[in-house]
């Protein structure tokens, strides 16, 4: 169950770098390439000749290029040309709204004039100067819903993430929920502690004592359909928590695409945006690979999960107090499924 008339994650653009890329996307089995002015184009990944898939073809001067006999297809879904054939009369395919936005390609897999007046979500690294991003990408097989109530409670990175974010005082310390809108946030101050090693690290990379008392925070922000960007980071005690001057803290907004490939598989776009030594390509590259393995263990978790819950459909799960974020942000999917099925 996903909404379809939203914007998603698809790709990033060196994924068509020169070649198509078949993705599935909602359901919907799409390719995408770039066309000779440069921007991106996705249209059903189905040859409408014999019905091969379209990305096992190649890209020539800006058109899609069946890999099977030939067939030549532009952006708009007609059939341009084909070796030794007449194409006027060929069916044309579905099209997609497409953007290029953030360093993502992002797709409207429903009805595409319905894009055109849905904005893309602020991302603060692309906007504002002073910032780095990097990330990666994972296929994980289970619900993209799973993956929400994950990122929404961060009380397992106690346990899942013990020897890198995880500490007690996460699961000491409560945390609070709101709405705003079709928007969900929870939020976590946790005041005098030690920063955990992944942090610790942070704090050397800013020029901080690693051995001083930190306020840590948590601020996860869900934004329809499925992306969680959450602020997180470490400031000396006493100097304002998330409000604390740049040279007194360590900080970061974790990105999370999240989009859904079947009802239990979901392409998952990671990252992390700072505001500290973001001309460093190295410091870049070492936070993205420790994020690298923090997600890993999440993967684990959430594909075992999904088996358990396949195996045993008939077992309800509790709902807990810490559950709150991801209760909220189901209903507002659930709403806006509702309102597509309407």
């Amino acid at each position: 169950m996903f909404p379809k008339n939203a914007w998603y994650v698809a790709a990033t653009p060196d994924e068509i770098e020169g070649r198509p890329l078949g993705r599935r996307i909602c359901g919907e089995a799409l390719v995408f390439w770039r066309e000779a002015d440069g921007r991106v184009a996705a249209v059903e990944d189905f040859c409408p000749h014999r019905g091969a898939p379209l990305s096992l073809g190649r890209v020539c001067d800006g058109r899609l290029v069946c890999g099977y006999h030939g067939l030549e297809m532009g952006g708009d879904g007609r059939t341009v040309a084909m070796p030794g054939q007449r194409v006027r009369g060929f069916p044309c395919l579905k099209r997609f709204a497409v953007r290029e936005h953030g360093g993502y390609i992002w797709v409207w897999p429903g009805e595409a004039a319905q894009a055109e007046n849905t904005p893309l979500p602020r991302l603060p690294w692309v906007d504002e100067p002073g910032w780095a991003h990097g990330g990666g990408l994972y296929h994980i097989a289970c619900d993209y819903r799973l993956m929400i109530d994950n990122l929404m409670d961060l009380t397992h990175e106690t346990y899942v993430h013990a020897t890198s974010i995880g500490q007690p005082e996460i699961d000491e310390t409560p945390c609070s929920t709101r709405t705003e809108g079709d928007q969900v946030v929870t939020s976590r101050f946790m005041n005098g502690i030690q920063a955990p090693p992944f942090w610790k690290m942070a704090m050397r990379a800013n020029g901080l004592d690693d051995s001083a008392t930190v306020d840590r925070w948590q601020i996860c922000r869900f934004l329809p359909p499925s992306q969680i960007l959450i602020d997180v980071g470490v400031a000396l005690a006493g100097q304002g928590g998330f409000d604390a001057p740049a040279e007194a803290k360590a900080s970061s907004v974790v990105t999370d695409f999240i989009t859904p490939e079947t009802e239990i598989s979901i392409w998952y776009f990671w990252g992390m945006a700072r505001r500290f030594r973001s001309e460093d390509a190295e410091l870049t590259a070492s936070i993205r690979e420790g994020q690298g393995r923090i997600f890993a263990e999440d993967r684990e978790m959430l594909e075992r999960q999904q088996l358990n819950l396949q195996q045993h459909p008939e077992r309800r799960l509790l709902m807990l107090n810490i559950d709150a974020g991801g209760v909220q942000a189901r209903r507002v999917i659930e709403r806006l499924v509702a309102a597509e099925q309407a």
